[in-house]
């Protein structure tokens, strides 16, 4: 008798707990849900990158509240999701986020193939090996600390990921030349 009523107790303060958790979660999904109609609101409204990285910034703190209250409803920890930045979808979308960068981003394998200084459908290997060689000449490290060539270096990191994720790519489609237009049927 003694352990069933010290059983119905831990279960009454197990379900105490788990009613005032949902209260709490519902309580909190509701203000999850206002924030997006403001967000959503205002995201017409926005003309400047400000206020998207304004609204970016709300965004972001919504995403974290969602994920606290995620974690607490499924009795686990956290996910670590990847950060999107607003400006980097600016300058994937041609938009130019990045305005001290007037010169953007690489966006095409012609310009990428250019900046690592090979041939144009060169492998990955020869890249890779090109892109070592100068990296080694243009690191600070190499020139007693002198960061005057650390732009050319990070455009080129820049243009040896593009070629990294673009060969790897290619890898299940046959390349095309730079020359030949673009061909739906194929």
């Amino acid at each position: 008798m003694k352990t069933e009523d010290s059983l119905e107790l831990a279960v009454d303060t197990m379900m105490e707990a788990r009613v005032d958790s949902f209260f709490r979660v519902e309580q909190g999904l509701e203000e999850v849900i206002r924030s997006l109609i403001e967000i959503e609101e205002e995201l017409g409204i926005v003309r400047d990158l400000s206020g998207a990285m304004r609204l970016e910034s709300r965004l972001e703190f919504v995403e974290d509240r969602w994920d606290e209250f995620d974690s607490e409803i499924r009795e686990r920890p956290r996910r670590r999701r990847k950060r999107i930045s607003l400006a980097d979808m600016l300058k994937a979308a041609g938009g130019g986020g990045d305005l001290s960068n007037p010169s953007g981003g690489v966006n095409n394998a012609v310009d990428a193939y250019a900046i690592m200084g090979v041939e144009f459908g060169s492998s990955l290997s020869d890249v890779t090996a090109a892109f070592r060689h100068k990296a080694k000449q243009l690191h600070p490290d190499a020139n007693n600390g002198d960061r005057s060539s650390e732009p050319e270096l990070r455009r080129m990191l820049e243009a040896y990921q593009f070629l990294k994720e673009y060969l790897s790519l290619s890898n299940t489609e046959p390349m095309r030349p730079p020359d030949r237009p673009y061909s739906p049927a194929e």
